[in-house]
């Protein structure tokens, strides 16, 4: 009996030490870069700080673009230049206050190019695009409700689903 479970636990260690390289084998490096970032279209705050706003913005979307890469193989760098942002929404004047309204015709827009780059600097893939979520307001967009920038991270998400799902692991 002792001898079987020694193997037992032997064969249960092999399997989560397996499940944990799974795991690990995932998560690209993101490098990201703002090209020109005073020339986006609409990458304005309400009432905050103009520079606060960018920062958090941008680190908001950096986060996102982490998250996402994640699911790529580890091996692999994932270059984006943002070219241009347009947040959902427009700054209106609410009285004395400024406030950032979402209306239908001031859908998110982001203007990208993509390298996905293996550690040994061989291209898998590159391209642009010019991503738009339209009907932003009538989506479900459940998951990120009650987060900053929710709408533009639901369009990265379908976007990165979209150009990378051959090579996303499945979870």
């Amino acid at each position: 009996m002792k001898k079987y479970s020694l193997s037992l636990t032997s064969l249960l260690m092999s399997f989560i030490g397996s499940i944990f390289m799974v795991q690990t084998s995932f998560a690209a490096t993101v490098e990201l870069n703002w090209v020109k970032p005073g020339t986006y279209d609409d990458i304005r705050s309400g009432e905050q700080n103009r520079k606060t706003f960018h920062e958090r913005t941008f680190k908001v979307l950096k986060k996102h673009f982490i998250k996402l890469a994640a699911d790529l193989p580890q091996n692999q760098i994932l270059k984006v230049d943002i070219l241009n942002i347009d947040l959902a929404g427009e700054i209106n004047f609410a009285g004395a206050r400024q406030i950032r309204i979402l209306r239908e015709p001031y859908f998110p827009r982001v203007s990208l190019s993509y390298q996905l780059i293996e550690d040994n600097d061989a291209i898998v893939m590159l391209g642009s695009d010019k991503l738009k979520s339209m009907n932003f307001l009538q989506s479900s967009n459940l998951r990120y409700q009650s987060e900053s920038l929710g709408h533009e991270k639901k369009m990265l998400d379908v976007w990165f689903q979209r150009e990378f799902a051959s090579l996303v692991k499945t979870h």
